[in-house]
């Protein structure tokens, strides 16, 4: 006889889970909202993914911030302001 002798069914092992991830894009001078200055910025980006066995499977959200040099505020920006920066 081949197979599970207990009647029940065979168990499954799956693990899964979410990883954060930053990474910084080339930031350029801008106008801070909070200091009013022209000065350089740092951007990056936050991206969290969906992971099967400790390997990234599907970017579940992403978001963007930005930093002022200056002042040390940060706000979090959209897709379409993070590409008018990165032109």
């Amino acid at each position: 006889m081949i197979g599970n002798l207990s009647g029940k069914a065979p168990a499954i092992f799956l693990l899964f889970g979410l990883k954060t991830a930053l990474r910084d894009l080339p930031g350029r001078a801008a106008t801070c909202q909070y200091c009013r200055r022209l000065v350089p910025h740092r951007l990056q980006e936050r991206a969290t993914k969906f992971t099967l066995f400790f390997i990234p499977v599907v970017t579940t959200s992403r978001a963007y911030n930005i930093t002022c040099s200056n002042c040390g505020q940060h706000s979090m920006i959209k897709a379409r302001q993070k590409n008018a920066l990165l032109r």
